[in-house]
């Protein structure tokens, strides 16, 4: 039954799906960021530093392990972004789900209000025929 918040209900419904996938692309990004970042720490564990050599070797070494370093503080941060966006899209979808069941809650009490109407009005109609009816039976 179309309401004047049947539109409204179509349109919250279609923002709460899209904050859904909004949730979902967060959570793929997060668990990207969190692969990323275990591949980092395995790596830096995979690097030996050598005991005997050349200095150069050395500094090859240790200029490897500030670049893991580096990689590892980027993909923590990228960790930390990942989970606020997935926060800011939760608290999103959270307040579209309020949207969406309010406006149905106000299209139900309409259609509520209508069918009570009808249901009257069919009642009134009802109550005529049976007073027709009635009329000429006394006849």
């Amino acid at each position: 039954m179309k309401t004047r918040f049947s539109s409204l209900v179509t349109l919250k419904k279609s923002t709460m799906d899209k904050s859904e996938r909004v949730i979902q692309q967060a959570n793929a990004d997060l668990k990207n960021a969190n692969i990323a970042l275990e591949h980092a720490y395995d790596s830096l564990q995979d690097i030996d530093s050598p005991l005997k050599g050349h200095i150069s070797d050395l500094l090859a070494q240790r200029t490897l392990l500030s670049s893991q370093r580096d990689i590892i503080t980027h993909n923590t941060e990228w960790v930390n972004f990942a989970k606020r966006q997935l926060d800011a899209a939760k608290e999103q979808l959270k307040i579209d789900m309020i949207e969406f069941e309010k406006f149905k809650y106000l299209e139900l009490q309409e259609i509520k209000k209508i069918l009570k109407i009808r249901q009257m009005q069919e009642s009134k109609a009802l109550d005529e025929v049976a007073l027709m009816t009635h009329g000429r039976r006394d006849k």
